[in-house]
């Protein structure tokens, strides 16, 4: 028993011992030794040859050695020019063994001195601080945990130039333990001047970091202040963002949300970012003339952005949606092709290839030159992989309302989507859309129509379905009641305050490939009835349509023929034939009243049927 207790003992002792003097050299370790090796691995990191003029331990014993790197060089990409992308000339920290111990590499109380970092990131994505073998991380940002103890820079000069996102920047940067942090600079953001500004106090370990950042400029402003949750930790912190621009776009190419041209900017809110989750609150601004407030929430899941928001408009005008360019160039085409109804918005969402969400829109109020003017509108839009769904949809007009749904689909990612539409006009007034109040009548119409196009315009043109218009229970000046029945006589007596009963105006348009045939075209009044056929093209919205009228009793003086309407819908062309308005033509109606052979007349339409079918 004795042999064995001593045994143990000394075992023991040795296993003691042995670790003793494993902390001791762990304690005395020489790091200068690592030189080649660091060297080697970084080299491999960056896959550029990264050299060490010296590393040294400056302490002699501790387990948080002071280590003094000189002459630490990492070449630029080759794409991104000559030159270094890092260059220091001294570098001390300390580095914390039981984190090393632990996987993980933190260095602390840096000293850093005669530094020189330029940054770089080209048109494809490409950067020049990430190896090119090195894996992209799944699913959103990493949490980058920092605890930097004291940092002190002196000198530090730090350039960047990112040719994807066209910005541009050059800072130089101080900090110490007493005055803090500090940078500033110029810098260019899609063109545009900038100055650039970053402060706080020293970071402090475990504690929260109060920062300001600037960028100031004349088309461009923003502000975020607030903090972090670590020192120079990104990845988790609380700012209010103000920000000012000429144009949303510009704003965009800062925070990356894949936004678009608008005419200027004013935005402000609160922003809580944690790893993989923007939270969006208290946003309020303005685009233009169009106020805004709302809030949004943006989650990254498996590397796709998910957005959750909501937003409310007191009065708003699309026209605010659109660039200069874009206005100039919309300008330029009504002026070369004439006005048209559909109008030509982009719905191309190909490059929306990574974003998935839901917002929910409610406007008082749509400002602008729209007509009839909407009193009202509110929505749901939903994207999912490249299938964007407007449903439910709600324009709430001076008489009436649209209801329904659009659906834009580019999901297996065709160079143009395929556009349906499916929407309900009801308890309208023509009188909102006739000017003067010369035509009064309930309005109802239905469109459901698919079609493929970059615009709404241009699938439309591409489209097949059905468009039903109908107006019934109305009145139309008599003289124009008389004319549909090519009754030129009653036409040219009839007082300018007279009216005629308008029983019904039905139309059903069949689309097949952007040509619609009226099937039926009816106009029915109390005293006569017009009927058209023939076709209507779209994108050009081009009339090419035969009339042909009839009274519903004796005409004072019948015109016989057809007459033709041309044009477009917004700007069309009534022609009547030359043998129409011949003199022999007048004589021959007037010889047909003498002796009583007017032609045949034409009875009620049957308003009820044509109107539920157009309306199906």
């Amino acid at each position: 028993m004795d042999h064995t207790g001593r045994r143990r003992r000394i075992v023991a002792a040795a296993l003691i011992g042995l670790l003793l003097l494993l902390l001791l050299l762990v304690a005395a370790f020489p790091w200068g030794w690592l030189r080649p090796l660091v060297e080697r691995e970084a080299s491999r990191r960056f896959g550029r040859p990264v050299t060490i003029g010296s590393v040294e331990r400056t302490d002699y014993f501790g387990f948080r050695p002071l280590i003094a790197v000189r002459d630490l060089r990492i070449p630029q990409a080759d794409w991104a020019g000559p030159g270094d992308f890092v260059k220091i000339d001294r570098l001390q920290f300390r580095l914390p063994i039981w984190t090393m111990l632990r996987g993980g590499v933190r260095p602390q109380d840096i000293v850093a001195s005669g530094v020189a970092l330029s940054f770089a990131r080209d048109k494809a994505g490409r950067t020049n601080w990430q190896s090119p073998d090195a894996p992209r991380a799944k699913g959103g940002e990493q949490d980058s945990g920092t605890d930097l103890g004291t940092l002190t820079v002196r000198d530090a000069v730090i350039r960047y130039a990112d040719a994807k996102r066209d910005r541009t920047a050059r800072l130089t940067l101080t900090a110490d333990p007493v005055t803090g942090l500090r940078a500033q600079g110029t810098g260019t953001v899609a063109g545009a001047p900038v100055r650039l500004a970053l402060a706080g106090p020293a970071p402090t370990s475990g504690r929260p970091w109060p920062f300001t950042a600037r960028i100031e400029g004349d088309r461009l402003a923003m502000t975020a202040t607030g903090r972090m949750d670590r020192p120079l930790d990104p990845a988790r912190m609380d700012i209010a963002v103000t920000a000012r621009g000429d144009d949303l776009k510009r704003i965009d190419t800062v925070i990356e949300a894949g936004l678009f041209h608008t005419r200027p900017v004013t935005l402000k809110a609160r922003v809580r970012h944690d790893p993989d989750r923007w939270v969006v609150t208290g946003l309020t601004g303005t685009i233009g003339r169009s106020d805004l407030t709302g809030h949004v929430t943006v989650d990254k899941v498996e590397g796709r952005s998910k957005i959750d928001g909501a937003f409310t408009s007191k009065a708003f005008d699309f026209n605010d949606l659109t660039s200069a360019r874009g206005r100039a160039e919309a300008a330029a085409l009504e002026a070369r092709i004439g006005p048209r109804l559909v109008p030509n918005t982009r719905i191309d969402i190909g490059k929306i290839d990574s974003t998935d969400g839901r917002l929910a829109f409610k406007v008082g109020r749509i400002v602008g030159s729209s007509s009839p003017p909407v009193e009202g509108l509110a929505g749901v839009l939903t994207l999912d992989h490249r299938l964007l769904t407007l449903a439910p949809l709600r324009l709430d007009l001076a008489q009436g309302r649209i209801t329904g749904r659009a659906v834009v689909d580019q999901r297996r990612g065709q160079p143009a989507p395929t556009l349906t539409l499916d929407l309900n006009l009801a308890g309208g007034d023509v009188g909102a859309f006739a000017a003067g109040g010369a035509f009064t009548g309930k309005l109802a119409a239905r469109v459901r129509l698919t079609g493929t196009g970059e615009t709404i315009r241009a699938a439309v043109g591409r489209s097949s379905g059905t468009i039903g218009f109908t107006v019934r229970q109305g009145q139309l000046p008599a003289r124009y009641a008389a004319a549909l029945g090519f009754d030129a006589g009653r036409a040219l007596l009839a007082g300018s305050d007279d009216h005629s009963a308008l029983r019904c105006l039905v139309t059903r348009l069949r689309m097949t490939n952007g040509t619609a045939r009226p099937d039926p075209l009816v106009i029915d009044t109390a005293v006569s009835q017009l009927r058209g056929e023939g076709l209507i093209r779209f994108p050009d919205e081009r009339l090419a349509l035969t009339l042909h009228g009839a009274p519903k009793g004796s005409a004072l003086l019948r015109i016989p023929g057809q007459a033709y309407l041309r044009g477009t819908i917004q700007a069309p062309q009534l022609t009547v034939p030359p043998e129409v308005r011949s003199a022999g033509n007048i004589l021959k109606a007037i010889g047909r009243k003498i002796t009583g052979h007017n032609g045949p007349t034409a009875t009620d339409a049957d308003c009820a049927g044509l109107s539920a079918r157009a309306l199906r």
